[in-house]
């Protein structure tokens, strides 16, 4: 137990130390990101941090499977060059035996992200998000999904205006029993819009049979409506940022995952994205184990065999290769290729099969 213990906080403290210098690095190239994209913009140096800071979480939470590589590389090269790893074969553990502890940290970490780090990237990548549309375009354009249907909120220097939609079509190009209400920028609503149809086209909207009521004070909103057979309105939105916000699963917390599939579905978007993500977000711990199985075939014997860098590489290569493979089955599920089960737990499954395999030939040959 104390051995296991030792190897646990061996592996924990180079976990630490990577993720420590990665996050450094990620800070520096995003800093330097955020600068190109205000350069144009009057964006203080303090707000650009501010956004590198927000998005160190997403980054974190991408490259956590290189992280666990390279941790478990750190570890057992070094349990190897001060001998540790041969006392303990010599003591009677085996390779498997010795592995217990890390596998079992990678399985904590991979809960940890997927039921706390999960949450927190939701909620840092919707407030960067919020932030980086104000510092461009002055207003603030969002986008929710509940069960009353499709809301969406545009600003600019008129004014905010709020737009309700009963449903949509699966790639949200078209809205159906849509309403605006103008809001003017002193706050008070100014028009009230109710279309039975409504398209986006570049810069604008183009409503279908719409009817138009101002709510100027003193007016009675009834009698000066005006009815519109087709009406195009401005807008600071596009169709991409509105696809981007509703194919973006990592926005969602995976504890309201469920309840969100559902209102997609009522709404009459396509929710297999985010129903792929969700299982691959609950396979994490498998996929992280897997990392360190890899990892640890190609390391866990002694330096004076020679050939360590051409072991690293080839663990930290065949890493990334399981990664990729990983990936291309989730785009396969997202596009109804294979079944959403199948691409988010086969590849860690075969990543963990294949790591046990390598581990086991090393060692029995």
């Amino acid at each position: 137990m104390i051995l296991h213990l030792y190897f646990a906080r061996r592996f924990a403290v180079a976990l630490l130390v990577i993720t420590t210098i990665l996050m450094t690095l990620v800070m520096l190239v995003d800093l330097i990101d955020q600068t190109r994209r205000f350069s144009d913009f009057d964006v203080s140096l303090a707000k650009r941090v501010g956004l590198s800071l927000l998005n160190l979480p997403e980054t974190l939470n991408q490259i956590l499977p290189l992280i666990v590589i390279l941790g478990t590389v750190s570890l057992f090269i070094s349990l190897a060059r001060s001998s540790e790893l041969v006392v303990a074969r010599a003591a009677g553990r085996s390779a498997l035996r010795a592995l217990i502890a890390p596998v079992v940290v990678a399985i904590l970490v991979g809960t940890f992200a997927t039921t706390m780090l999960g949450p927190i990237v939701a909620a840092t990548s919707k407030r960067s998000a919020t932030l980086s549309e104000g510092y461009r375009s002055g207003g603030i354009s969002a986008l929710s999904v509940s069960e009353d249907g499709l809301w969406l909120r545009q600003g600019g220097a008129t004014g905010q205006t709020v737009i309700s939609a009963a449903r949509s079509n699966r790639d949200a190009s078209i809205l159906y029993d849509v309403t605006f209400v103008s809001y003017a920028p002193d706050g008070g609503p100014s028009r009230r819009i109710e279309a039975a149809s409504v398209s986006l086209q570049e810069g604008a909207w183009l409503l279908r049979n719409a009817k138009v009521w101002p709510l100027a004070s003193g007016l009675n909103p009834e009698a000066n409506a005006v009815v519109h057979e087709t009406l195009k309105l401005e807008s600071t939105l596009t169709l991409d940022r509105i696809r981007e916000s509703l194919g973006t699963p990592s926005g969602v917390s995976i504890w309201d995952m469920n309840s969100f599939i559902q209102q997609l579905e009522q709404a009459g978007f396509s929710a297999r994205k985010h129903q792929v993500w969700m299982q691959s977000e609950f396979a994490r711990p498998l996929f992280l184990m897997a990392m360190v199985l890899v990892a640890a075939a190609f390391t866990m014997r002694h330096t004076r065999f020679g050939g360590t860098g051409t072991a690293v590489l080839a663990a930290v290569l065949l890493g990334f290769s399981l990664y990729f493979v990983r990936s291309f089955a989730q785009i396969l599920g997202e596009n109804g290729q294979i079944p959403v089960m199948l691409s988010a737990w086969a590849a860690p499954m075969a990543a963990v099969l294949l790591g046990l395999g390598l581990l086991l030939r090393a060692e029995d040959g």
